[in-house]
């Protein structure tokens, strides 16, 4: 049986009773270095569950909201928060005034028009018993100057957000923003080369040289039962607690999904299922695009106060254009129904961990397989067929007794050919990009961020990235694209047509070495309003002899937008 639509698939899952619920966080905005700190600092079992993301505003500001009362009664739980962390805190429950409780602080002394910005946090915001709405201008310039290149680079973005709830029984929000930007070269160089733009979908040519594109978000989100959240729209997602995941990355365009969330005593466990874009040639608008469909299973569980460890499973599969109706059954691990069907589909399971030390220390990791042969594994050195890789990182809050100063180091290495699939339509992919780690498989990656947030107003943040991948070379396949067809590897024989086993190691092919840093000042001019100044200096060396180098200075104004980065 099969369902030949998203739209026939959310009516088929519906519920009949509605009970209280939310929208979700923007990514990639303070609001989630604060959740870290505080999850490491409080041994809070209910943020244990921060490898999902987005965050549920809801279910955040309640757990902030009870560290606050347990600091101010100076209870022996309360966390050893800094002033600036109270600070952060106040600011985050202000921003989220329809969960949070009223504080005289929140309301601005002179609202503009007696109606905008009554309170601090949103420009517009409507707080009835039955109605909440809140809406938020979205805007960024940022102005490059890129050594050695004499475009003009820049990036402008401007747009809405709003949010809102009825009757607390169905939330909702909205995102849209316009945007044109001329990036960095070696960005423009993967444009060119992927067709495609890091994070957005359709796009038009600006300008020779620069891109137009909208980045347009929304959902529609309610609860089925008290422990049981549901959200359908189309957006991004984010599996994991490191900078890097190995099982689902919002580096790729947004896609229209729906979710299941169910939290239950010491469990979390969320259904993901996702239409996406195979890869295409070229897109210009105007003819529908082909569908291939995603469908994750995470299943994580806390081991007393500090230990979270989850169980992952995804599968992307390509059919005419129509979703498999067997692959809406809610429940881990599968595989052996979809072999009852000859499935060729692409699986891929994993394991998470996260351990938090002496409310101070992080430590983490991810270990995903792709296909994994034990045989080839003792038999075969650096046999194609075993795909896996893994992550390992740790987190270090208020280094060294420096107040407000964060530390993260980080490795994510990926073998050969992951990812990828005989079916190029099955691929783990989604707009001619990676699902996952942006560069795909074949790469052994290290990972620095230092951050302080020197005072209420100014933070700081230096970030090096250095990793080694092996590349395609001379049109032979070695692993590193996962677009191309894994049975498309060297001819050893060319009598026989036998492809190469073995000798497929990480760098393996012509070996790029890059090394990104990336330097922060960033200033809160008012609330969620950021003058950001930045240095990437970015260098790339191939063992082919190819080098590229670059030094790029920006300095922007963005408000209620969080930073556009290129860091691979």
């Amino acid at each position: 049986m099969q369902i030949k639509s998203f739209t026939s698939f959310l009516l088929f899952l519906l519920p009949v009773g509605l009970l209280a619920q939310s929208s979700y966080l923007l990514p990639g905005t303070k609001d989630y270095i604060l959740v870290d700190r505080l999850e490491i600092k409080s041994a809070n079992q209910n943020l244990n569950y921060s490898t999902i993301k987005p965050y549920n505003r809801r279910q955040v500001v309640a757990e902030v909201e009870k560290l606050d009362s347990l600091y101010q009664l100076n209870h022996h739980n309360a966390p050893n928060l800094t002033p600036i962390d109270r600070y952060n805190m106040e600011r985050f429950l202000m921003n989220n005034s329809e969960w949070s409780r009223p504080r005289e602080a929140f309301k601005s002394r002179k609202p503009i028009f007696n109606t905008l910005y009554k309170n601090k946090g949103n420009m517009l915001e409507v707080n009835k018993d039955n109605f909440f709405l809140a809406v938020n201008p979205l805007f960024t310039y940022r102005q490059s100057f890129e050594a050695g290149n004499d475009q003009n680079i820049y990036y402008n973005s401007r747009g809405f957000a709003l949010r809102g709830m009825i009757d607390r029984r169905v939330g909702f929000h909205i995102y849209f923003t316009e945007n044109q930007e001329r990036p960095p070269l070696y960005v423009q160089e993967f444009i060119s080369k992927w067709r495609a733009v890091p994070g957005a979908g359709f796009y038009k040519p600006f300008k020779k040289t620069g891109v137009d594109y909208f980045d347009v978000r929304g959902s529609v989100s309610w609860n089925v039962a008290k422990y049981i959240d549901m959200q359908f729209g189309y957006d991004k997602h984010f599996i994991g607690v490191g900078h890097r995941s190995l099982f689902l990355s919002d580096f790729s365009n947004n896609a229209t999904f729906l979710k299941i969330n169910t939290r239950i005593w010491k469990f979390n466990y969320q259904n993901l299922y996702m239409e996406l874009i195979p890869d295409f040639p070229k897109h210009t608008g105007g003819s529908l695009m082909s569908r291939k469909y995603f469908r994750m299973n995470h299943l994580s569980v806390n081991l007393g106060k500090t230990v979270n460890v989850g169980l992952f499973d995804a599968v992307v599969f390509g059919r005419k254009n129509h979703f498999d109706f067997q692959y809406l059954l809610p429940v881990m691990f599968i595989r052996p129904a979809e072999q009852q069907i000859g499935s060729p589909d692409n699986a891929l399971v994993g394991l998470d961990a996260k351990v938090n030390i002496f409310r101070t220390f992080q430590v983490y990791g991810q270990l995903m397989f792709d296909e994994f042969r034990l045989n080839d594994l003792i038999n075969l050195k650096g046999g194609w067929a075993n795909k896996y890789g893994y992550q390992v990182g740790a987190k270090y809050i208020d280094a060294f007794g420096v107040r407000n100063l964060d530390l993260q180091v980080e490795s994510n290495r990926v073998r050969p050919f992951s990812y990828s699939h005989f079916d190029s339509v099955a691929n783990y992919t989604h707009y001619n990009m990676p699902l996952a780690h942006p560069l795909g498989a074949n790469f052994q990656e290290f990972v620095g961020i230092a951050r302080a947030q020197v005072t209420n107003k100014l933070y700081l943040q230096a970030k090096a990235i250095y990793y080694k991948q092996g590349l395609d070379s001379a049109g032979i396949n070695y692993g590193s694209n996962p677009f191309r067809n894994y049975f498309d590897r060297e001819v050893i024989d060319p009598t026989t047509g036998q492809t190469r086993l073995e000798g497929y190691l990480v760098g393996s092919g012509n070996t790029a070495r890059v090394l990104n840093i990336d330097l922060l000042a960033s200033y809160e001019i008012r609330e969620n309003m950021f003058f950001d100044v930045s240095t990437v200096i970015r260098n790339m060396r191939l063992e082919s002899g190819g080098r590229s180098n670059a030094t790029i200075l920006n300095a922007g104004l963005r408000w209620n937008m969080p930073r556009r980065t290129f860091d691979f």
